[in-house]
């Protein structure tokens, strides 16, 4: 919701974003991983800013149960509840571009209209949309923690690909295939996307690999 205070004024600080991304040799910019829930978005997130970090770049994810746990402790899992959970998480991650961060979003962020609004919040090329392409059936058979089985049972409400819809990106950045691929296969996707985004530079990435 729009702060509508006429006494609240944006800040205007001397340091830009600019001057943070030369302090840190990389451009910042907001990768959105969304996906069914046990579609790897979490693990491909963390995997991929491993090998950010191993690179030298300044990472941090925002994982969808960590932020339930501060951030968004208040909030349930009803459509009006998940739209707020993701609005509250694109105005973060929007602040994190600023700071000069590749900042990796792991969300369900089921529907098509808040994923687009988080977009645009930010300048078109700020914003990496990467839906984690796994079927349903593979989902379930990876998931752990038995959320799936006790959605089927009712004992969960709201759980998306069950008992609430996921609207699959139309025109996504990237697609990883974390259903078939290794997640090494799927971190080299991404890397290379980042590469030919303009986020990471080649040379960059050949000097700094050299080190480790």
């Amino acid at each position: 919701m729009e702060n509508t205070d006429k006494h609240v004024v944006w800040h205007h600080a001397g340091i830009k974003r600019a001057h943070r991304e030369v302090l840190n040799g990389h451009r910042s910019a907001i990768l959105w991983f969304t996906g069914l829930s046990g579609s790897g978005k979490s693990t491909l997130a963390h995997a991929v800013e491993e090998r950010l970090h191993q690179l030298g770049c300044r990472t941090f994810v925002l994982d969808g149960d960590n932020v339930r746990q501060g951030l968004c402790t208040d909030l349930g899992f009803s459509d009006h509840d998940r739209r707020e959970n993701i609005r509250r998480i694109s105005e973060v991650a929007k602040l994190m571009l600023e700071a000069g961060v590749i900042t990796l979003t792991a969300f369900i962020s089921p529907f098509q209209m808040e994923r687009l609004q988080a977009r645009q919040l930010v300048a078109e090329n700020d914003f990496i949309e990467i839906y984690c392409n796994c079927e349903l059936a593979v989902c379930e058979r990876r998931d752990t923690k038995g959320l799936y089985r006790k959605a089927r049972l009712g004992e969960i409400k709201w759980f998306t690909g069950i008992s609430s819809p996921y609207e699959v990106p139309q025109h996504p950045d990237l697609v990883v295939e974390t259903g078939r691929d290794s997640l090494a296969d799927c971190v080299d996707t991404v890397m290379q996307f980042l590469v030919l985004r303009g986020v990471i530079e080649l040379p960059r990435v050949r000097e700094r690999a050299d080190e480790y």
